[in-house]
């Protein structure tokens, strides 16, 4: 991780990914479903106080699942028992009306969602990147927002998968190659004033 001080543009996003309560309440590694969640509600006020956009990611599907992906040998997602709950946002992060909200069917938050025509009309260049799961959503949809030109911070700490194996190797090796790999504290300390 470097250590030399952020320089955030204000036409940055904080992205969040998959912070529903059917997500967090699995177990997840090195950091807990309520750790990520607190980490992230400090990140969420402190982009909302200097006025810049929050984008809240949650997956999910159909009752009947049609809109779910069936790909011929992958395994089949599992229906949530309650679809509802499974997709509430946890009441941690304080939900404005100003915050942007994605809905994706998949791993990454870009294919089939207007999160990059979100972005891009709002002038963002820059994105932090936090959520659940590391290898999962979060690293499917950072490798999209490379792909499409953003500049992405990672913010470790507010960050988690369902082993620390996992979260470390999307850290270790992937995201480095993607972006910057910094936490919380640096990233508020770099927002602009």
């Amino acid at each position: 991780m470097t250590t030399d001080p952020l320089e955030i543009d204000r036409n940055c996003a904080l992205v969040l990914i998959d912070l529903q309560e059917g997500i967090l309440s699995r177990t997840t590694a090195p950091h807990s479903g309520a750790d990520v969640t607190a980490r992230a509600a400090t990140l969420a006020r402190a982009f909302r106080a200097r006025g810049m956009p929050v984008v809240l990611v949650t997956v999910g599907w159909a009752d009947d699942m049609a809109d779910a992906p069936h790909q011929r040998y992958a395994a089949a997602i599992p229906a949530p028992d309650n679809p509802d709950a499974f997709v509430a946002l946890a009441k941690e992060l304080d939900v404005s009306v100003r915050d942007i909200h994605v809905r994706k069917h998949q791993w990454g938050a870009f294919h089939g969602t207007d999160l990059d025509v979100q972005l891009r009309r709002r002038g963002i260049g820059q994105i932090v990147l936090a959520g659940i799961a590391t290898n999962m959503g979060v690293e499917s949809t950072a490798r999209a927002a490379w792909e499409h030109g953003y500049s992405i911070l990672f913010a470790e700490d507010a960050t988690s998968s369902f082993s620390t194996d996992m979260h470390n190797f999307a850290f270790e090796n992937i995201f480095p190659r993607l972006g910057r790999v910094t936490d919380c504290g640096a990233i508020i300390a770099g927002l602009p004033q």
